[in-house]
């Protein structure tokens, strides 16, 4: 071989390796993520630690092979919308929604790309999917509670307080259309424990130390918040006017303990992104959302707030304390 014909086979070999690299490095994959908080949230960014944990465990490195965007409404609803349809305009290959209004915005906006829902309460009621074991359609999912479980809320919140004669149920109307299912829940166990159960529609924190402040002129009164992504970015203000007004409070949401609420009864929602994960995965390597059945909730977690009991002058039962899965002292 000449020296020319050397050069030029090395020539055209070195070539060839950058056409060669780059025709072996993975397509770059894209995932939008419109979540129910505020970016600044603790629970939304634990949240979606779990969903990157979970992704990566998978072999989805950011910026590797998959670019993930996140958008973060937080308690304002109406720029959920715009959102989804900024999240539908980059294109992705999939959706993931954490809440019922999010669901909502990226089914009307991505008629045709995946959607994984998380944190979602009977999505068949809802009109997300045509079944749980076979949804249909281009949308699938976790759950995080059936409707009955309001039975089992109203049982605790009566037994950490016995003197309780009235319930108010707090949600925005807006945010959980579904409340009308866990309401009913509530109503059908409350004669059975002796219990007056009214609805607190709210949409601000106005509204909330309005409706709060008057429901606890009377005595024996306790709170419900059911799982509702408004009073879950206020849980704050809801768990300081439930101090300030002394109402024993049932939360939905396991997050609220830790900030100072009384007690939780919930699935753990960081569990639930950790494996959507696993259905992102199995979506972007094919899978269908049409045959992924909707995954429901194994596994409740009860929490109390021991400081917040003393605060408002209960003394929890031991037989109650033992059976929590988590006691804050």
């Amino acid at each position: 071989m000449t020296r020319r014909e050397f050069i030029t086979l090395f020539g055209g070999a070195a070539a060839a390796w950058p056409l060669a690299a780059r025709a072996q490095q993975p397509r770059m994959r894209r995932l939008g993520v419109l979540m129910s908080f505020a970016e600044n949230d603790p629970g939304g960014i634990s949240e979606m630690n779990e969903l990157r944990t979970g992704l990566a465990e998978l072999g989805w490195v950011e910026d590797r092979n998959i670019h993930v965007d996140v958008r973060w409404p937080g308690g304002n609803m109406d720029r959920v919308p715009e959102m989804a349809v900024e999240l539908v305009s980059l294109r992705p290959d999939i959706l993931l929604a954490r809440s019922t209004p999010t669901t909502a915005a990226l089914k009307r906006e991505g008629e045709t790309i995946p959607i994984v829902f998380v944190n979602i309460i009977e999505p068949v009621e809802q009109g997300f999917v045509q079944n749980l074991a076979r949804p249909g359609g281009n949308i699938t999912g976790f759950t995080n509670f059936e409707s009955m479980i309001g039975g089992k809320w109203l049982q605790l919140i009566k037994e950490v307080d016995p003197r309780i004669t009235r319930v108010a149920v707090i949600f925005n109307p807006q945010t959980a259309p579904f409340a009308g299912l866990f309401v009913r829940s509530i109503e059908a166990a409350a004669p059975g424990l002796a219990i007056e159960v009214m609805t607190m529609p709210v949409a601000s924190d106005a509204n909330i130390e309005v409706a709060m402040t008057d429901f606890a002129r009377r005595p024996g009164g306790g709170l419900v918040a059911i799982p509702d992504s408004f009073t879950g970015e206020h849980r704050e203000h809801v768990i300081a006017q439930a101090a300030r007004n002394r109402l024993p409070t049932l939360f939905s949401n396991l997050v609220s303990t830790s900030n100072g609420g009384l007690m939780a009864y919930a699935v753990d929602t960081r569990d639930l992104m950790h494996r959507a994960a696993g259905y992102v995965d199995r979506i972007l390597k094919g899978d269908k959302p049409a045959e992924l059945p909707v995954q429901q909730p194994a596994k409740f977690t009860l929490s109390i707030n021991l400081k917040s009991a003393k605060a408002l002058g209960l003394t929890v039962p031991l037989s109650l304390i033992a059976r929590a899965d988590e006691v804050i002292e």
